[in-house]
């Protein structure tokens, strides 16, 4: 189901989450690298700060401060210690220092006491991105799905605690980025798989019931292509049969048993994963986008099995 492509690029702020191992920050690299060639100055975030996202732009390691990795496409990892900083800079004119010491001592515990603070740095340093209009498209590495809702709920949840003053303040606007639908969206990076669909499925649920970010789309990755039609599965049926194997072994002067095996391992994980894709279809909206990648048969990544993503994703985007 290919949807129009300014329903997606055209935010400004996408959270890319996922059940880990799906290839959240795969598809997190592709977005930003299609954005980036459709002529849009976009940020990517890595949340965890794992250092992963930079291997996707064969670049160096990233950190707090966004680094051009491909023309228009910047990269960065959250610091929540350096967004702690830049906000006390920002806001209430406290001048940069190496460490913030004592303070972020203080800082740690009161997060320790408060969940929401910690989140609140993440979400707010991305919000003020948008709100500065420093990028066209902030695309965020997310957390994981198990802690996503969390994350995007916090403003919400400290804008409830607190009623009056500064911190009062600084969550309103970034309520508004976050509930803005035509500002910001969530995208599930899922897989024809039985234990991440199910987590897509509730995911998606928990998102509609607990915040108020839109969920702008679901990306299925490594979907595997339909190799053989109902006839030639036939075909392949009858060649397993002990004496035409042998025959065809005799012509080969090969072993053709494993490449038989093969063929019958293809169609059954199609078959497999086909009927987990219908699971995911029938139970969401029906007004969701589901943009599907095929599997990327590479053993490593880098710039080119990013491109190849970001191509991907631009097909079913419809450019």
């Amino acid at each position: 189901m290919a949807i129009e492509a300014i329903d997606l690029l055209n935010r400004r702020l996408l959270f890319v989450t996922g059940k880990g191992g799906v290839g959240k920050t795969t598809v997190a690299a592709g977005l930003g690298l299609l954005a980036a060639e459709r002529g849009l100055r976009t940020l990517v975030c890595e949340v965890d700060a794992k250092g992963g996202l930079a291997d996707f732009f064969e670049a160096p390691t990233t950190d707090f401060t966004p680094r051009e990795v491909q023309p228009r496409l910047f990269a960065m990892s959250m610091d929540t210690e350096e967004s702690l900083k830049e906000y006390l800079s920002l806001q209430l004119k406290i001048p940069l220092i190496a460490r913030v010491g004592p303070l972020a001592r203080t800082f740690d515990f009161i997060a320790t006491a408060a969940p929401g603070v910690k989140e609140i740095l993440t979400v707010g340093k991305l919000c003020w991105e948008v709100r500065e209009r420093h990028y066209d498209l902030v695309v965020v590495d997310a957390v994981a799905s198990g802690h996503i809702v969390g994350q995007l709920a916090a403003p919400q949840g400290i804008n409830e605690l607190v009623q009056v003053g500064l911190v009062r303040n600084q969550t309103g606007w970034m309520i508004d980025i976050l509930r803005d639908p035509t500002q910001t969206g969530v995208v599930i990076v899922s897989a024809p798989e039985e234990m991440p669909v199910n987590e897509t499925i509730e995911l998606a649920a928990r998102i509609d019931a607990e915040t108020d970010v839109d969920l702008a789309a679901v990306v299925v990755n490594r979907v595997l292509p339909e190799l053989f039609s109902r006839a030639e599965e036939e075909v392949f049926e009858r060649l397993r049969e002990p004496d035409r194997v042998a025959t065809l072994s005799r012509v080969v002067d090969g072993d053709v048993g494993p490449v038989l095996d093969g063929a019958e391992l293809a169609v059954t994980l199609r078959r497999t994963r086909a009927g987990h894709l219908t699971t995911l279809r029938e139970r969401l909206p029906d007004d969701l986008a589901m943009l599907y990648l095929p599997y990327q048969f590479a053993r490593t990544q880098g710039m080119r099995a990013t491109r190849r993503i970001a191509e991907s994703l631009g097909e079913e985007l419809g450019f």
